[in-house]
Order: structure tokens, then C-alpha cells, then sequence
């Protein structure tokens, strides 16, 4: 196993803070020994302003899941290390730092992973790397785990930290450099050895963090798995606003004289929706079972279920099918350029469950993660597109830009893209849009060093009517080590909620095409390219 270039030789940590209690090699054999070196980790420091705050070893076991996440699997005994980098006193007199976690299994497999993060992260999530990793997450499999809060504390959508100048830069961009850093010379200094591969997992802002590191810093990673990245937040806030703003028109009015939002579709109009586009859909991969395989032959067209002269049942008004044509088509400026992707048409888009009240496609009605829904029928697409290009943070943060990856893939690293088809906050076309223009500006290292997946059914990194269990990781490792692309050997998904079935991920736009035999089995179905 080669040796990454970003591990740091054990001889040259000795005058670090921790050294000292370190000057043998982790022996997993003995978990005495283990919870030992662990807990003589903490309270001290590392070059950098490294402070570890705890060290806990922790047994065996299954941990805790936040709720409504999937259940997890037992992890390996290992120290969980508790830190923070450059804590300090920032703007208003709030408190800042980068807090962080490291996990280290007592059975190391010389791999490094780091989390990537989510919404305007603020939290530290369990450091297990479960993200694209099927049922065994990262640490299960003896890799060393990192997570972080990107620089601040916060919950939801907080965005006051963005007061502080460095805050504001740790969690646009540098917190990914400065924690990997940290946390891998933490890795080495623990276990006397150097790391051989380094790997990057992230969904949403993890996304966006994921494709900044291959960026912006292609020397960290060996392989990174990007999810259903937050690109163009700005542009794809509009677009929700503007998809609101497009079906409130349809809305009957309420006292009040605004669009009374939950009468704008039915229980009855989803199902109608929901038929039609598997009518025009659903039986272009061979099979008609409720999924759209084959997305890029998909070309639903509403106007079909709009009500004939003297109906009144079965279909949908005018006004409905203009609404929900204009919200999916996305917003163009006064010029008639567009100013975000169109969202495709999936079986998801009709949701209307305990997570129907996300932003964009049919509303319910109810309050969403930014508030009440919103009962606007007019936009400024303009000027709303103005206030974004002024926008620092959307220009610090956005991926949706560059394209050049020739140093990163010059080091022979990988990168694996993934969204799901029915992902309501970011469309998925907008990922492909930048896996096709990075396919142009990098030529064959793309095609050697690239892949990207959709999902159809699967809501926003996770969800819905979906095979949305999968493991991208083994592959990633697989073609990074070993040299084999992950066409070699089919990617089965399954579903988190439990009901039977697999089926196979291919890279888009191929699709899973039904041949015959078992249709729960991955083995009836190839992937195949669609027509025309």
C-alpha cells in the first residue's frame, strides 16, 4: 500500500504535543492498551492551535441515530477524539473555532475519511462515514473518521456567524483544508504510521465540499463521493421561489384575498400527476413498476392531463398545468436566459408526506425548513438575480464554476457524483450540467477518472419511493487502489425503509433496463444507453 504524500513521518511529530505519549504503535490486540494511548490524548495540543478538548475509547457497539435517520450497524472499538482549532473571540464577542471529531479504530486499515457536512453545518455529526457507504460505514471498516462544524455553532439554517470574516471563510472553503490537515497528522502521530489513502463523503453542503476539495485543493483526497452537491445556492433558492410563486397562481384565494396553498393540488391532482408521467415514463427501461429508470427519455408533458371542454374531474385546470410547466421549465431572466436548471419529472415530485413540505415542486402547504409557506404570486427575477451575483458568500462558495482538474486527476484520484432524480432543493440537471461541461474541459482524465449516478425516486440526498441505499465507497476505493472502474462489477441499491428489491446504479445517462427474470433481483436488469 502506497503511502499518501500528505502523511507525515512519525519522526518528525515527536516535538508535537501528543508525541510523548505516543512513541510505540497502536496495538489493537490488547483494548487495555488501547483506551490508554486514547485517553492520553487529551488535554493536550498540536502545531496550528490544535486543542484536543477529550479523548474517550469507546467499546464496540451499535450507536445512537439521530431521528428518522436509518438504523446503524455496529461499530469497532476506537477513540473518539474531541477537538477545536483556533478558538478565539470573533465579531459581536461570540465564540469561534473550528470544533471537530476524529475517530480511530483500534483495527486501523490505514484509510482516512472525511465527512462533509450539511445545510449551513454549525453541529458536529458522528464521525462513521455513512454517507454513499451501503450498510457499513466508513469507521466499520477501519478507516479513521473526521468530522467538523466548519468554524461556528448553530442550528438550522443560522447564518449569523457570517459576520465574522473568518467564520465566514471557514465554512466557504477552508475548514475542509484545515481540519483534514489537522486530523490526519492526529491519525499518524496515533498510530506511528502513515496513511495510504485519503477519501472525502459528503450530500449537500458535503457535496459542495467534496467538489471544492477536488478544486481547490486537489492534493488532500484520493477519491471523493460528492452527493447531490449545493451548487448555486443562490440560483436554486430562486428557482424554489420562483416554482412557488408559479403554482400559487393556480391556488384558489382565501379570506384573506393571498393563494390559499394547501387547495393548490389535491390528493386526487398528485395521483393524476403522478399517473401521467408514469404513463409517458415508466415503461422506457423495459418495465413498468412504479420507477423512471431511464431519466433522459423522459419528456412528461402536462398538458395532457389539462381538463377538455366541460370536464371537470380526472384532470387538472389551465392554470394548474401552466403552474406546474413554468416552476419545473425554472426561472429565466427578463432576457430569457436561464438563471437555473429545469427539475426532471419523477414519481417524487408528488410527495406529500411528513417531508412534502420541503421547498419547490407541488405545495402542501405547510410550514417548510425556512418558515410558513410562502404565499407570493410575483417575482422580480431581475432584480432578485442582481441581489445574487452581489452576494459574497454565493461567490465564495459556489462549485458550479470551475472545471480544471488536471492536477487532481494528474495524481491519479477519482471522484464519483450521485443525486436523486426527485431532489426538490437542488436539481439533478445541474449536476449533470457540470459533469458534462468538466467532461469537455478535462477530456480522457475525465472519462478515466469520473463517474455520475442518478436516482430516480430519491429525494434530496436520501428518501423517498428509492433504492436509496447504496455503496459508492468500495467502488471509489476499487478503481483509487486498485485500478478497477466501477464498471467492473454492478452497484446494487437497495431501499432504507426495509421493502425488498435491488437494483442496479449505473452511470447517467445509462439506465437500468429491464431483460427479465426476477424483477427484485439487480441480475434481470443491465445498464444500458437510451435511444436515440
Amino acid at each position: 500500500m502506497r503511502k499518501s504524500t500528505l502523511g507525515l513521518a512519525a519522526g518528525l511529530l515527536v516535538g508535537s504535543g501528543i508525541a510523548a505519549a505516543l512513541l510505540a504503535p497502536a496495538t489493537a490486540a490488547d483494548p487495555a492498551d488501547a483506551a490508554e494511548r486514547c485517553a492520553a490524548l487529551a488535554g493536550s495540543s498540536l502545531p496550528g492551535e490544535v486543542a484536543i478538548t477529550a479523548a474517550t475509547h469507546v467499546p464496540a457497539g451499535i450507536p445512537e441515530t439521530p431521528p428518522g435517520a436509518p438504523a446503524a450497524g455496529p461499530l469497532p472499538a476506537h477513540c473518539l477524539v474531541e477537538g477545536t482549532i483556533n478558538a478565539r473571540e470573533g465579531a459581536g464577542g461570540q465564540s469561534y473555532g473550528i470544533g471537530f471529531q476524529l475517530a480511530l479504530p483500534d483495527q486501523w486499515n490505514n484509510r482516512f475519511l472525511l465527512m462533509g457536512g450539511g445545510g449551513l453545518n454549525g453541529s458536529i455529526r458522528p464521525p462513521h462515514g455513512p454517507v454513499a457507504a451501503g450498510a457499513s460505514p466508513a469507521l466499520a471498516r477501519g478507516f479513521a473518521v473526521a468530522s467538523h462544524d466548519s468554524g461556528h455553532k448553530g442550528a438550522g439554517f443560522d447564518a449569523s456567524f457570517e459576520a465574522d470574516q473568518r467564520a465566514a471563510l471557514d465554512f466557504a472553503e477552508t475548514s475542509v483544508r484545515t481540519v483534514t490537515e489537522a486530523a490526519k497528522q492526529l491519525t499518524v502521530d496515533y498510530y506511528q504510521d502513515g496513511i495510504g489513502y485519503s477519501y472525502m463523503t459528503g450530500c449537500s453542503t458535503g457535496g459542495r465540499e467534496g467538489m471544492l476539495a477536488s478544486q481547490r485543493y486537489p492534493e488532500l483526497f484520493d477519491g471523493i463521493v460528492v452527493g447531490a452537491p449545493a451548487m448555486m445556492t443562490g440560483y436554486s433558492n430562486l428557482a424554489i421561489e420562483h416554482a412557488q410563486v408559479m403554482v400559487n397562481r393556480a391556488a384558489p384565494l382565501a379570506a384573506d384575498g393571498l393563494p390559499d396553498v394547501a387547495k393548490t393540488f389535491s390528493m386526487a391532482d398528485r395521483e393524476l400527476i403522478r399517473g401521467g408521467i408514469l404513463r409517458q415514463c415508466d415503461g422506457l427501461d423495459g418495465r413498468a413498476d412504479g420507477m423512471i429508470e431511464n431519466v433522459a427519455a423522459c419528456r412528461f408533458r402536462p398538458a395532457t392531463l389539462q381538463c377538455r371542454a366541460g370536464q371537470q374531474d380526472d384532470c387538472l385546470s389551465a392554470a394548474q398545468v401552466e403552474g406546474i410547466e413554468a416552476a419545473f421549465a425554472g426561472p429565466r431572466d427578463g432576457s430569457g436566459h436561464p438563471l437555473y436548471f429545469p427539475f426532471p419529472w419523477d414519481t417524487g415530485v408528488t410527495f406529500a408526506g411528513s417531508k412534502g413540505a420541503l421547498p419547490g415542486f407541488l405545495p402542501t402547504g405547510q410550514p417548510g425548513v425556512f418558515g410558513p409557506a410562502a404565499r407570493d404570486i410575483e417575482i422580480d427575477l431581475d432584480a432578485r438575480d442582481w441581489e445574487i451575483r452581489g452576494e459574497a458568500m454565493q461567490r465564495l462558495t459556489d462549485t458550479n464554476v470551475w472545471t480544471n482538474l488536471n492536477s487532481y486527476f494528474g495524481k491519479g484520484s477519482k471522484i464519483l457524483f450521485y443525486h436523486g432524480v426527485s431532489d426538490p432543493w437542488f436539481s439533478a440537471k445541474a449536476t449533470w450540467d457540470y459533469f458534462e461541461r468538466a467532461t469537455e474541459a478535462n477530456g480522457a482524465d475525465w472519462a478515466n477518472g469520473a463517474r455520475f449516478y442518478m436516482n430516480p425516486g430519491m429525494g434530496h440526498c436520501r428518501g423517498g419511493d428509492a433504492f436509496d441505499q447504496f455503496d459508492l465507497l468500495t467502488p471509489l476505493m476499487d478503481w483509487v487502489e486498485k485500478g478497477e472502474a466501477p464498471e467492473t462489477r454492478p452497484i446494487v441499491a437497495t431501499r432504507t425503509d426495509g421493502r425488498p428489491g435491488e437494483r442496479p446504479l449505473c452511470p447517467h445517462p445509462q439506465y437500468p433496463h429491464y431483460t427479465g427474470g426476477d424483477p427484485l433481483a439487480a441480475g434481470s436488469y443491465s445498464c444500458r444507453a437510451p435511444a436515440g
